[in-house]
């Protein structure tokens, strides 16, 4: 079950290869991941010192968070990968052109999942050739509508 998607990150990117990792969350996190206040639009992940970080994710804290806590709600967060999978990432991301990029978080099990990314950034050609096949897919949905109306009249 999906919680939040990034769908810019389809649109910014042609996204090669997926990744599941679980993410190292404190407890007001996961009650506000489940009261639907996460965001992953601007939310970008690292490599930093051979442990993958999702940076930049937004968790708005709960009024009723805890008074002897005082929460970030945009702090790094590990994600959590076997070490093949890690080392694979970084081997990738060294390469020119692949990045990692956030596409959804969601529920697996009971747990927080964080869907991740190995991308190649698109050009401005590539994303105008993206938005001339979503228009023309819209196109032909709303052709289909209308014959079909026509057919029941």
């Amino acid at each position: 079950m999906s919680i939040v998607d990034n769908k810019k990150a389809f649109f910014d990117y042609f996204i090669e290869d997926r990744y599941e990792a679980g993410l190292e969350l404190q407890g007001w996190e996961v009650k506000a991941i489940r009261a639907g206040r996460a965001h992953i639009k601007e939310a970008y992940v690292r490599v930093i010192r051979s442990q993958v970080f999702l940076v930049g994710a937004t968790i708005s804290p709960l009024p009723s968070a805890s008074t002897h806590i005082t929460p970030d709600p945009t702090r790094s967060r590990r994600c959590l990968l076997h070490r093949e999978e890690i080392n694979k990432l970084i081997g990738k991301v060294k390469e020119r052109g692949y990045t990692l990029t956030p596409i959804n978080l969601h529920y697996s099990k009971g747990m927080v999942k964080l869907d991740i990314g190995l991308a190649k950034g698109k050009k401005d050609h590539d994303k105008r050739d993206s938005i001339k096949q979503r228009e023309g897919e819209r196109d032909a949905a709303n052709a289909m509508k209308k014959a079909s109306r026509a057919r029941d009249e």
